[in-house]
C-alpha cells in the first residue's frame, strides 16, 4: 500500500508495522531477538508491528536494529544549501579564456602585419 495524506493515522501505523514485520522476518529475527538488538521490550516490538502507538525513540531503535535508519533521510530530506552559501562555494566565475599562444608570437596561420601604405 502506498502511504498518502488520505489515509488515517491508524492505517499508516498498521502499514508501517506490516513493513517492519516483513523486514524483521527477512532478517530472520524473532520479535524477542529484535527487541534485544533494539534495547526495547518485546511488547514494544509487538505493538509496533500491530500498528500501535509507540515512542519515537523506540521506533528509531527498532529501525537501527533492522539497519533501516537511513530510510528516515527519505522521509525528511536535509535542507540544501541556501543561495548565499551556493554563491560562496562557487567563488569567482570565469568570464574569459586566455589563449595558449605566447604574446607577440604570431599563430601558424597568421600573416605578418604591415602598414597600409607598404602593400
Amino acid at each position: 500500500m502506498k502511504l498518502n495524506n488520505a489515509l488515517t493515522d491508524v492505517t499508516v501505523l498498521e502499514e508501517l508495522g506490516r513493513r517492519l514485520a516483513r523486514a524483521r522476518i527477512a532478517a530472520s529475527l524473532t520479535q524477542a531477538d529484535l527487541a534485544d538488538r533494539a534495547s526495547v521490550g518485546k511488547r514494544t516490538v509487538e505493538r509496533i508491528e500491530a500498528g500501535g502507538s509507540v515512542q519515537l525513540v523506540s521506533l528509531i531503535r527498532v529501525l537501527r536494529a533492522l539497519d533501516l535508519l537511513e530510510t528516515l533521510d527519505v522521509m525528511t530530506p536535509d535542507e540544501g544549501p541556501g543561495p548565499m552559501e551556493m554563491l560562496e562555494r562557487q567563488g569567482k566565475v570565469r568570464r574569459r579564456v586566455s589563449s595558449s599562444r605566447k604574446a607577440g608570437v604570431p599563430g601558424p596561420t597568421a600573416t605578418p602585419w604591415v602598414w597600409g601604405d607598404e602593400r
